[in-house]
């Protein structure tokens, strides 16, 4: 059953991760709703906010593949129903 959530991302070193990040996020395009991006230009960080509309295991594939690259932190949440 698809359920409304969020992902929270947040890339350490958007030179090197930002490439790899919109290519799966390109790839689970179908889950999402909103996306919402902020650099940090000074840093060379960037936050990224999506609303989706997944299942548990297509979040969870989504996370888990966005979660194994090194310098991206992810944390994610589905509505109850």
């Amino acid at each position: 059953m698809k359920r409304l959530g969020f992902v929270g991302i947040i890339i350490e070193d958007r030179e090197k991760c930002a490439g790899i990040v919109n290519t799966i996020l390109s790839d689970f395009s179908d889950l999402i709703l909103t996306r919402t991006g902020l650099p940090h230009i000074k840093e060379k960080t960037s936050v990224i906010t999506l609303v989706i509309d997944a299942t548990t295991d297509e979040l969870g594939k989504l996370t888990g593949k966005l979660g194994s690259i090194t310098g991206v932190s992810v944390k994610s949440g589905l509505a109850k129903k």
